[in-house]
């Protein structure tokens, strides 16, 4: 029964997490940015996919108080690597 209470605090915890990552959009073409204003660029690394880089571009983005955020590039294989402009 321990287990299992520490199991899902556990689970709860991490959901939490990635929620909080996503509070922040990812702006596509199709996104209305006539309210929004670029206001710098963020940068993440030592991602091994690509959702791990967005997730880490956005809360990068989050923490600057940005709105969205445009990935700008990425590259890498294990270790990738990337940056976006955030818009406020």
């Amino acid at each position: 029964m321990k287990k299992y209470l520490t199991l899902v605090v556990i689970a709860g915890a991490l959901a939490t997490a990635s929620f909080s990552a996503w509070s922040v959009q990812s702006l596509t073409d199709n996104t209305d940015t006539s309210q929004l204003r670029a206001a710098g660029t963020v940068s993440a690394s030592g991602a091994s996919n690509l959702d791990d880089l967005q997730a880490k571009l956005a809360e990068k983005a989050r923490q600057e108080g940005a709105k969205g955020f445009v990935v700008n590039s990425a590259s890498g294989d294990n270790h990738m690597y990337g940056t976006a402009t955030i818009y406020k």
